[in-house]
This record gives C-alpha cells, structure tokens and sequence, in this order.
C-alpha cells in the first residue's frame, strides 16, 4: 500500500499502551507485577491491565491469545474531533477502520477508533482514558514510570515507515542503516522503531526508568529473583538509552530503559548510523546480541487482527 502526500490522518502526542497476546497471560502478569514492577490496576480471569508510576491508566495489557502476538498498540490524541477527522481521513485512504469512533469498552474507557496498518497490526487511537493518580515512588525503588517504546519486525521497512510517517505524522529520528527506523511523536528519540526481518512480529516492548540509578537498581532486583539479562546493560547509539533485555515467561522479550535522547525539534538532523559494535553498544559492557535474544526478538509470524479472527 502506497500513500501520495499530503496531510497526516493525525497526530498522537504518546504512546499509551501495548497489548500482548499470549496462551498463559496470567502467568506473565505475576511476572510483571512481582519483578518487573508494574501494578495491576484490573485484572478479569487472566487477562490483566498494568500501570507504571505515571497517570496512564494502563500501560500494558494482557490477554489471552493462541500464540505469542502483539494485540493492540495505542496512541494518544487531544480531542474527540480529532479521533473523528482520523475516521474520515482514514476512509478516504481506504485503511480500514475496524472499531469507529466511540466510546471504548475496555479497562480505563475513553473515546476512540481502531484501525489496521498494512502488516495487520490493530492500532488504537483514543482520547479521555481514565487517569490513575501519580504513585509516588520514594526512596529508589525501581518501577517503571511509563512505556518507553515498542519495536516492530517488518517486512517491508520503507513501506511501513512511509505509512506511519505519512499516516500518523510521525518523523523519523534515525536510522541503523537500512535495517532499523526509528520514529517520534514527541520529543522522546522514538515511541516506535521498525525492524526489518524476515516476518511480521513483536521484535520488544521498553519500559522506561526515572533514572540511570533506577535502571541499574532494577537489573539488581530481577538478579536478585534469578533473572538475568539476556543482553546488557549497556547503552545504545540511535536514542542513546540504556537497555538491558529480559524475556517474560511467554518468552517476549521486555527491556528496560532510561535516558532516552530529548529531541529538539529546530536543531535534529536524522543520522544513518552503522550497525558496529561499539555503536550498538557505545558502553561496551554488553557487546554485540548474542544469538538467543535475537532468536527471540525475532518472535513467530504475526497473522495480524484480521488474520486472528477465530481467536476473538
């Protein structure tokens, strides 16, 4: 699917919230509620909606689903008109349109539409989610405050970056040549990255600590419970952000980060960078990706919302 120019469909200002499928959701959420540290704000059977110290409502939510999937990925907007105007522009464009603009059904509510990009993935864009009150962390325990980023295996990368640059107004920050794109929405470095790959699936979700010091307490605490890193910790190039990887126990892998580069809108110049060791990891602690984690950022192939039809 091609775009001409013109106008973006809108322009969400965060990302709010993932949604990961998986056979054993339950088991994932005592994951993410006892180590990783986020709090359950509901959960309904095995399904669960998970917040960080922010005021999102829900950053993660888990699901049931058949195989390991990205369920939903969610973007913020300011107002009803503008979810609205999306609708229309999305028509036009003949993106499909699965959920019109509504009230939403589900934990923390709010008004929005869904839709799907041309790789099959669901893609929310809503306003007026109900707003939890700050957790006041003291002291330097370590929990994530929001979602930081989701990084996407494609297909096509010049496609799909063409169609949420075009779409969704995104600019693109960086590259890592031409196997990685890396995308804002704010002034954070990027809110997704998209990554060339074989098939299309969840590559990893990032969650961002308030601090350097929080990260590295967190990597402590994960050790701690017998949870090591499949890579890090260590500091990227593109972003310039600290990683340290995890898989959960649906074998998703789930990274935390810290210091994600501020974007100044006047002064950024895009930058192509070279995918070398030392860029990759410009601390050196961590080295290149080791096999493992690369197997399972790969992930399994996608089939998409439309694809899942059965599982809904």
């Amino acid at each position: 699917m091609t775009f001409e120019p013109g106008p973006p469909v809108a322009l969400p200002h965060s990302l709010c919230s993932v949604t990961l499928l998986m056979p054993d959701p339950g088991t994932a959420a005592d994951f993410y509620t006892e180590a990783w540290g986020l709090s359950a704000v509901e959960r309904d059977g095995t399904a669960a909606w998970l917040r960080g110290t922010g005021t999102e409502h829900h950053i993660l939510h888990l699901a049931h689903g058949e195989r390991n999937a990205l369920g939903k990925i969610a973007f913020a907007l300011r107002t009803r008109r503008e979810v609205d105007d999306a609708a229309r522009a999305l028509a036009a464009l003949d993106v499909p349109v699965v959920r019109e603009p509504g009230p939403l059904d589900g934990a923390g509510g709010g008004y929005g539409l869904w839709f799907v990009d041309p790789e099959g993935r669901l893609v929310e864009l809503s306003v007026e989610l109900e707003a939890v009150p700050y957790r006041d962390i003291r002291g330097r325990e370590a929990v994530p405050r929001k979602l930081a980023h989701a990084v996407l295996n494609t297909v096509d990368i010049d496609a799909t970056t063409g169609f949420y640059t075009r779409v969704l107004g995104m600019r693109v920050s960086d590259w890592s040549e031409h196997q990685m794109s890396f995308l804002r929405c704010n002034s954070d470095h990027h809110v997704i990255a998209f990554n060339q790959a074989p098939w299309t699936s969840l590559n990893h979700v990032a969650y961002e600590l308030p601090s350097i010091d929080h990260f590295m307490r967190g990597i402590g605490k994960l050790k701690r419970a017998g949870i090591a890193p499949m890579w890090g910790p260590g500091r990227h190039g593109p972003g310039d952000n600290t990683f340290s990887y995890f898989t959960d126990p649906a074998g998703l892998v789930c990274e935390y980060t810290s210091e994600v580069a501020q974007i100044d809108e006047d002064a950024w110049l895009c930058r192509v960078w070279p995918r070398t060791p030392e860029l990759s990891d410009q601390w050196g602690t961590a080295g290149p990706p080791p096999a493992s984690v690369r197997e399972h950022m790969a992930g399994i192939p996608d089939p998409g919302y439309f694809g899942r039809a059965g599982d809904r």
